[in-house]
């Protein structure tokens, strides 16, 4: 198709690439995407999938030389919820593989002419002192320095974040970087320990009989904000195709405790279930996104309730869940 946009989209065999895929493809342009791994959960929308290694430099090379691409969407990274990342025991696996993606795909890009990039970040990049209260106020792009995230995984975001800003001013390259807090929604990890809490709660909810018990790490009173995924895909969107080059935050302000999160899944599967409080991986104690700058800068913000993506995501999982028995 003459003049149609191409794009390269990195991580598409996971849960937010996979849904990227979809929806450039809704808009017209010719996606190849790229993973270790098919996707899990569905089939592949793109034009090509190339299944490959980018920690490997001659495969990212081998990726971008080929055929010319308008825009590269990097969102492939080792990640997963509290349950991987905050253990401790995957920092270095985490650290070494995604810098050394994000270090091959931004020096290939630069090879190959690719000029528009967008690399997701992270809200783990936040410093951990300023989200000691469970009533957090809001997280704002301007909270970032000084640096003190809570886990590798957010320094080597932050790295990656400077890494790129670098390469715009080096050599000209339009870069958008996207800071995403929690993003949620169905054809995503669900169980194995990778999953986040919306994922984890909805099987655990799904999988118990009414008026048996599930488990939550802590006291429960932790609090996050949840972004359902056609969400996080509007504002990229319309990150990518403004002048912005960001960090920015994608992300729901509407703030809940783990213990209403279970409350929202047990409700929505009309179940009451005990919670059984247990030692685990927390993180923070209270993280919510401010939305004061995308609303300034982009004219939008997330309006989508909790509730809503939650429903949708319930529906999915429990779906999943029946399968196995």
């Amino acid at each position: 198709m003459a003049n149609q946009k191409t794009a390269l989209v990195c991580g598409a065999g996971g849960f937010i690439g996979g849904h990227l895929v979809k929806r450039l493809k809704e808009e017209g342009y010719f996606v190849r995407g790229v993973d270790i791994k098919q996707h899990e959960h569905r089939e592949t929308c793109a034009d090509e999938f190339v299944q490959g290694d980018l920690r490997e430099q001659s495969f990212c090379r081998q990726i971008t030389s080929d055929k010319h691409f308008d825009e590269l969407y990097q969102l492939a990274a080792d990640m997963g919820g509290a349950g991987y990342i905050f253990t401790g025991e995957h920092d270095a696996a985490v650290m070494h593989n995604s810098a050394t993606i994000n270090l091959n795909m931004a020096e290939e890009a630069r090879k190959t002419g690719i000029k528009k990039i967008f690399y997701s970040s992270s809200a783990c990049i936040y410093p951990a002192s300023i989200q000691e209260d469970a009533d957090n106020p809001g997280l704002k792009e301007t909270d970032a320095y000084p640096a003190g995230p809570d886990s590798e995984y957010g320094w080597e975001k932050l790295f990656s974040e400077r890494m790129y800003l670098s390469y715009a001013r080096n050599y000209g390259m339009e870069i958008h970087i996207a800071r995403f807090h929690n993003i949620f929604g169905p054809f995503g990890t669900w169980e194995g320990g990778k999953e986040k809490a919306p994922a984890a709660m909805c099987r655990k909810v799904a999988e118990t009989p009414n008026g048996g018990g599930i488990e939550i790490w802590g006291d429960g009173e932790q609090t996050r904000t949840f972004l359902y995924i056609d969400e996080c895909l509007e504002g990229i969107r319309r990150l990518m195709n403004s002048q912005v080059a960001g960090p920015v935050n994608i992300g729901s302000d509407e703030l809940i405790s783990i213990n209403g999160l279970a409350e929202m899944a047990m409700n929505i599967a009309g179940k009451k279930l005990a919670i059984k409080h247990i030692p685990g991986p927390l993180g923070v104690r209270g993280r919510s996104s401010e939305n004061s700058y995308i609303q300034q800068v982009l004219g939008w913000r997330p309006t989508t309730k909790l509730i809503d993506g939650m429903k949708i995501t319930y529906q999915w999982i429990a779906e999943q869940a029946a399968k196995r028995k």
